[in-house]
């Protein structure tokens, strides 16, 4: 069997129009004695030989005595149909090669927006901070105002007794 097959089950493309002209006996002996070489060996195009004998004589059953087809016709039909698919083909490609690339785009900006975070962090991180607290001398009216260690009120006598004694309630 060829590689140049174009899909399973199918003559091999550079035999497929040389299996048609064997099949009408329109080949010289030199090309048919190579026909025959090939079908000896492949047997997808042995199958296609034969699908192309049963598929004559149903057209020549539903057809007219007078209408047959000429040498030409089943390699203007194939082509036709690799037309036709290529065309489908394209068109599918179309439609997902921009959803692809769409997606293709949204993870390499997702990428390089990452790479720019962790390349700030790794910069940031080796800056040293400075320190927040600012530093400056004790003076001595910070101890009158300053008020003692605070614990909240454990019940509510507490709480009456706080205000009572930091004369709040005096208007």
């Amino acid at each position: 069997m060829s590689a140049d097959m174009a899909l399973p089950n199918t003559a091999c493309l550079q035999y497929e129009a040389l299996l048609e002209d064997y099949l009408h006996a329109g080949l010289s002996s030199t090309d048919a004695k190579r026909a025959e070489e090939h079908l000896s060996s492949c047997g997808a195009c042995r199958e296609a030989l034969e699908n192309a004998r049963v598929g004559l004589r149903m057209f020549r059953a539903a057809a007219p005595e007078q209408v047959v087809p000429t040498a030409g016709f089943p390699r203007t039909v194939m082509a036709r149909i690799r037309a036709a698919e290529s065309d489908m083909t394209d068109d599918r490609a179309g439609f997902w090669q921009s959803l692809v690339t769409l997606g293709w785009r949204f993870a390499a900006t997702a990428a390089l927006a990452l790479a720019v975070l962790v390349a700030y962090d790794a910069g940031h991180a080796r800056r040293t901070q400075p320190s927040t607290m600012a530093i400056r001398p004790i003076q001595t009216t910070d101890f009158l105002l300053a008020a003692g260690p605070a614990q909240p009120p454990a019940n509510r006598d507490e709480v009456l007794m706080m205000v009572a004694e930091s004369n709040y309630g005096n208007n």
